[in-house]
């Protein structure tokens, strides 16, 4: 694996070593030792899906109150995913970054504590697992406005499905203290 530095602090596109041959491809998705390794402390201890069958399904912009490291990929269809930095004590607070993550390439966004996430899927039949360091507790979900002026992404095409919860969320404002919602 090749974990590459994205513009925001502790935020790695990961890029596996595809063994390919005629009858396709083999990977590793995640290696604790690997992580560790490459400074990063993540051991996986829970593992969602998130099935996406409409073309530009929105989920985000998510993030949780308690700390909680993830591992996201696409493993059916393509997704635009992002994220953004909302840590005050961050020297790259309210930054954003994005990557094109597609079952073809298998890249995986690596995405730590204090940073919000979301995606738009690019394709109908979109499939996306993610893997967290802790396991869900109900009540610690937070979130802040996909599209809020703050953070200016360009994100490639308006959503055409956003569940309520999704949409409701309020921008993050001119928040500068540790304190998030």
């Amino acid at each position: 694996m090749r974990f590459v530095a994205a513009n925001i602090e502790g935020v790695f596109l990961v890029e596996p070593d595809l063994h390919t041959d005629a009858r396709g491809f083999f990977t590793r998705l995640a290696c604790p030792e690997e992580f560790a390794a490459a400074g990063i402390p993540f051991e996986p201890r829970q593992t969602s899906l998130s099935r996406n069958t409409a073309r530009h399904t929105l989920r985000g912009m998510h993030y949780c109150r308690e700390p909680e490291a993830k591992l996201v990929r696409c493993v059916r269809g393509r997704i635009f995913d992002a994220v953004f930095d909302i840590r005050p004590e961050s020297p790259t607070f309210r930054r954003t970054f994005a990557a094109e993550l597609d079952a073809d390439n298998a890249r995986a966004l690596f995405i730590p504590p204090g940073v919000a996430h979301g995606f738009l899927t690019l394709e109908a039949d979109s499939d996306v697992l993610y893997q967290m360091d802790r396991l869900y507790r109900p009540g610690f979900d937070a979130g802040l406005r996909w599209n809020d002026p703050g953070f200016a992404l360009n994100w490639p095409a308006p959503p055409a499905v956003v569940d309520a919860r999704d949409a409701g969320w309020a921008d993050f404002g001119g928040r500068q203290s540790g304190r998030l919602p």
